[in-house]
């Protein structure tokens, strides 16, 4: 029967020399040592590098390509990230210090999210970000601030639009949300902000996040697209920007197809020429996290002990949700499905078993892989959960019952 079950997208990224992965050029038990010890996520630096140049190979010349931090905020992944996008897009001031430390220019940095702070915004006016304004309550305040502290602030607003991605595993726009200023409200707004002392940049408009399908992305570009132009006309001054979000997805689960970014690349180029001809001055910005980063990462824990439960067997290890609380399943899925996830140094080990691998809390929800077949297992061995590299250290409650942090290195 297990023939039959979906299998997971083939996952080519790490090679396999000697039945171990290979991450950064060194084979997986080696990187172990090198750490010292376990669970931890070892991210892979030319894989990063290889996957924003496929981008650059498939999108067109004009769209700018921005790092949503939030996906994987360690400060030498962003460091690594600055040298080879156009921009970074933060959601705190933690990630915006962070982002300040790269050699990023501030004004290719940019700040959204609902809440900020007094702090948070006073910090990034006098940083130069840009402020994707979520309200015209924070537009106020903005203003008010930038005129306390002498400077002009630079702000875009971000639209709530009247569409949604479909097909996408979290909607950001469309309906009621606590993201962005609804559209029909956006012509009001910017009549008001022209009479305050605020840098108008531009538009962000971001409606959703995850998605696989390529007519649904496709779609999402134009309506954003006919939207940004639309709300032009109601502008104090020239759009510069216009960030059309991101929502590219990866295959996490059985049954998951790679995005056809080609054909994604394509329509853009096809809606590109219409973009700048009504919006002259416009920088067409498309906004990634997960898509850079999540299939550079592998979150790696040890096996502590084989346990057999009435006939099912269950390996239990030294991690767990509180370090991976989306490869847990309890991180957004409805229905509960397996990461890809492998014996790491026994890849293709001949001698197969179906086992449940758990980690060390007490719930029952610390499940990394539940009814799995991979190669048989023992104490020592390191198990493997692949597409870890975005949402991942940063998504997970690390304090829950006090076990320690995982390391995090690029290699």
């Amino acid at each position: 029967m297990n023939n039959l079950r979906p299998k997971h997208a083939p996952l080519l990224q790490f090679p396999v020399r000697d039945n171990c992965i290979e991450i950064g050029g060194m084979s997986l038990t080696r990187l172990a040592q090198r750490v010292g010890r376990t669970p931890f996520y070892a991210y892979d630096r030319q894989k990063i590098t290889e996957r924003v140049a496929f981008l650059r190979q498939h999108l067109p010349d004009e769209v700018h390509l921005h790092y949503a931090m939030k996906a994987n905020p360690m400060p030498a992944v962003v460091q690594h990230m600055a040298s080879l996008v156009d921009g970074i897009d933060v959601a705190s001031v933690g990630e915006m210090r962070v982002a300040l430390d790269t050699p990023m220019p501030s004004g290719l940095i940019s700040f959204a999210g609902p809440g900020k702070g007094e702090d948070e915004l006073s910090c990034a006016i006098a940083a130069g970000i840009v402020l994707n304004m979520e309200s015209e309550q924070e537009m106020e305040r903005i203003a008010n601030l930038g005129t306390c502290l002498g400077i002009r602030p630079k702000v875009a607003v971000r639209v709530n639009p009247d569409f949604e991605l479909k097909s996408s595993s979290m909607k950001m726009g469309g309906g009621p949300k606590q993201f962005g200023v609804d559209a029909e409200r956006v012509p009001a707004m910017l009549g008001r902000l022209g009479k305050l002392e605020l840098d108008f940049e531009g538009f962000h408009i971001f409606s959703g996040s995850q998605n696989l399908k390529i007519a649904a992305i496709q779609e999402a570009h134009e309506k954003t697209l006919q939207l940004g132009i639309s709300l032009a006309q109601y502008a104090p001054g020239p759009v510069r920007l216009l960030n059309i979000g991101g929502g590219f997805g990866i295959p996490y689960f059985p049954g998951d197809e790679v995005l056809d970014l080609a054909g994604v690349g394509e329509n853009l180029q096809r809606l590109m020429p219409e973009a700048k001809q009504q919006l002259p001055d416009v920088r067409v910005v498309i906004e990634l996290g997960r898509y850079l980063v999540g299939e550079s990462g592998i979150y790696v824990c040890r096996v502590l002990e084989r346990k057999m439960s009435r006939g099912q067997v269950f390996l239990v290890t030294d991690g767990g949700l509180h370090h991976h609380l989306a490869a847990s399943g309890n991180f957004g899925q409805v229905i509960r499905k397996n990461y890809p996830v492998v014996v790491g140094n026994k890849v293709h080990g001949n001698e197969r078993e179906v086992v449940s691998v758990v980690g060390p809390l007490c719930t029952p929800l610390d499940l990394l892989a539940d009814q799995m077949e991979m190669a048989k297992a023992e104490m020592g061995d390191l198990i493997v959960v692949f597409q870890s590299g975005a949402y991942g250290l940063t998504a997970s409650p690390t304090a829950f019952l006090g076990h320690p942090a995982p390391i995090e290195v690029l290699v």
